[in-house]
């Protein structure tokens, strides 16, 4: 277990493809493809080779006794001006896995994994590779989309040999592979850990989403003419709405069982400053470990904006961005996490995680579990984004004690 050299190679990586404002591994792009040439260079060196799948993810097999299969992995990516860990840790510990077992045949088969295109921050769609092994991408919803310099995207793939249509190619790929376990190392990308004090976290599953966008229609009327009592203001009513779902949310927390609500985009119209606002659109992002929590949140947040418009006389409507499950994670490999990371660091504090991550697609499809490194300051996404060296070694060895657990306990199954 050297939690010394998943570290050197994360240097190596980040003096590679980084500037002075981050990493740079956008996916589909040149540094994201030297990023990985360089990993295949390091998966060689064990005489091993990489598979791409239809969709572009990089799959490395370790051949067992048993067909049984433990995935590890994550994603080589990174948004623009990103940090040193998110995602690349959890490849380079599953490389580090790899070496471990890489001297003896192990008893079942392992299989590491760096997905594509997991940010989604060139094009908007997260998660790519992982959706499309796990079979929940939909081609159509994404064959228009463009970056910022108007490259398709299905003009990108191309450029790194993967075909838009034969992406969902990739999930019968997945299928064939009698996987009983994922396991992900990930930072937590938040101040948790931190607030405790606490080197690793077990992850107890992804939190599911209901996104929507609210339009409330007023009247624009003059600033000066209108008394207050005579107005529709529509931002009011945004407003008001607002404040009461941080209060559901509010109510809906428990220790252990935090839920958050988010709004993030508020857009009101006229936007003068002598005019009542005659329209506000603002978005409304909920999430919830629990899908009845969730379920509730959202009726009440629906109740809290038809109230809000009937006091200030302005009408609502509700738009559907996007949905997700909650996706809670494997028990028994909860139960194992929880142990590799109490052997190593004394506690084992659980806790959900708010961002989704690419074992959220594969929950559905085999048993799963994240483990969680500490994140400085809670920030991530960011050059500043960091774990300090005695933290994230104590994590790296737990995430590697969990592996052998997983690994013993793979191999105890029929």
């Amino acid at each position: 277990m050297n939690a010394q050299q998943v570290i050197a190679d994360l240097r190596e990586l980040a003096a590679l493809t980084s500037t002075a404002d981050g990493a740079q591994r956008l996916a589909w792009g040149p540094v994201w493809r030297q990023a990985r040439e360089w990993f295949a260079a390091k998966i060689g060196a064990l005489g091993l080779r990489i598979e791409t799948d239809s969709a572009g993810n990089n799959w490395v097999t370790l051949p067992g006794a048993s067909t049984k299969t433990v995935i590890v992995g994550s994603h080589l990516d990174s948004v623009p001006n990103g940090g040193w860990l998110d995602g690349c840790l959890g490849v380079m510990a599953g490389l580090e896995a790899m070496r471990m077992h890489a001297s003896a045949k192990p008893p079942v088969t392992l299989k590491l994994v760096d997905w594509a295109d997991e940010e989604g921050a060139r094009f908007g769609r997260s998660s790519l590779g992982s959706s499309a092994a796990a079979g929940s991408l939909k081609v159509d919803d994404v064959r228009e989309l463009k970056d910022r310099q108007g490259t398709r995207l299905a003009d990108a793939l191309a450029e790194n040999g993967v075909a838009l249509d034969r992406m969902t190619n990739a999930h019968d790929e997945l299928k064939k592979i009698d996987a009983r376990a994922y396991l992900e190392l990930h930072i937590e990308q938040g101040p948790v850990l931190e607030s405790m004090n606490k080197s690793t976290g077990v992850v107890l599953g992804t939190f599911g989403v209901e996104r929507n966008m609210l339009r409330f229609t007023g009247q624009a009327a003059h600033s000066g003419s209108t008394p207050i009592p005579m107005r529709r203001d529509a931002f009011l009513a945004a407003a008001q709405t607002a404040l009461a779902c941080r209060e559901i949310a509010r109510a809906h927390s428990k220790p252990g069982a935090g839920v958050v609500c988010t709004v993030g985009v508020v857009n009101v119209e006229p936007k003068i400053v002598t005019a009542v606002p005659g329209v506000c659109e603002i978005s409304l992002d909920q999430r919830a470990l629990d899908a009845g929590e969730l379920a509730a949140m959202l009726r009440e947040a629906r109740e809290a904006s038809e109230r809000c418009a009937r006091e200030n006389n302005v009408q609502v409507e509700w738009r559907e961005l996007w949905r997700i499950n909650p996706r809670p994670f494997d028990p028994a490999l909860l139960r194992l996490c929880e142990e590799a990371v109490r052997e190593e660091t004394g506690e084992a504090p659980r806790l959900p995680s708010g961002p989704l991550h690419d074992a959220a697609e594969m929950a559905p499809h085999m048993p799963a579990v994240m483990m969680f490194a500490y994140s400085s300051n809670g920030l991530s996404h960011c050059k500043e984004e960091d774990t300090p060296g005695p933290h994230l070694e104590k994590t790296i060895r737990a995430y590697l004690r969990l592996v052998n657990k997983t690994v013993a306990h793979v191999n105890a199954q029929r």
